[in-house]
């Protein structure tokens, strides 16, 4: 069934395209949230007034990823991550990770949209990250991934230790008192 996009669906297609679509994902999906309209000569008429409408939005998406991919490229992102004394992490660094990490920088791009090589990093390091906007703009982001301080991370045993010294420390005085009352 053809039917004509009255807005931007994912995996589908843009705002006045025309899209040959299985009768039931129209019928069921798109006709009931208004998403699509039947393809007709009325609707056709419709949407080629609107053409320089839709047109005016499209450069304008195109003009916001153009400005989007400049701001990405002239970034570069620090993680700071746990890592062994090897340079391998502790976890990972995923397009989950990088997306918070825009997130808080104030860029807001689904983790779907960020391309990692090899889908992970799993050790220290300088990346290349290639970030995809509208239609085929693509930006490419450095990316640079730190180990921790290691002076953090062994800081924890000691104080487990004094814990456990001091429990040895409360049994004896109470086994003393016991056995002074034991010899009167």
């Amino acid at each position: 069934m053809k039917v004509i996009l009255n807005k931007d669906v994912k995996h589908l297609g843009e705002e006045g395209d025309v899209k040959d679509v299985a009768n039931g994902y129209a019928r069921n999906y798109l006709f009931p949230r208004e998403l699509a309209l039947p393809c007709n000569d009325m609707t056709l008429a419709f949407f080629e007034s609107r053409k320089a409408e839709i047109e005016a939005k499209k450069a304008e998406k195109r003009a916001t990823a153009a400005s989007l991919k400049d701001k990405l490229e002239a970034l570069a992102i620090t993680l700071v991550m746990p890592a062994g004394n090897n340079g391998k992490l502790y976890g990972a660094v995923t397009n989950q990770t990088i997306a918070d990490e825009l997130i808080k920088l104030g860029f807001e791009i689904e983790r779907k949209r960020i391309e990692l090589p090899g889908l992970t990093f799993k050790s220290v390091g300088k990346y290349t990250v290639t970030v995809k906007l509208y239609e085929s703009a693509t930006a490419t982001l450095q990316v640079v991934v730190e180990a921790q301080p290691h002076a953090e991370s062994s800081s924890s045993k000691p104080v487990r230790q004094e814990r456990h010294s001091r429990r040895h420390e409360d049994a004896a005085p109470e086994a003393a008192p016991e056995t002074a009352a034991d010899a009167e």
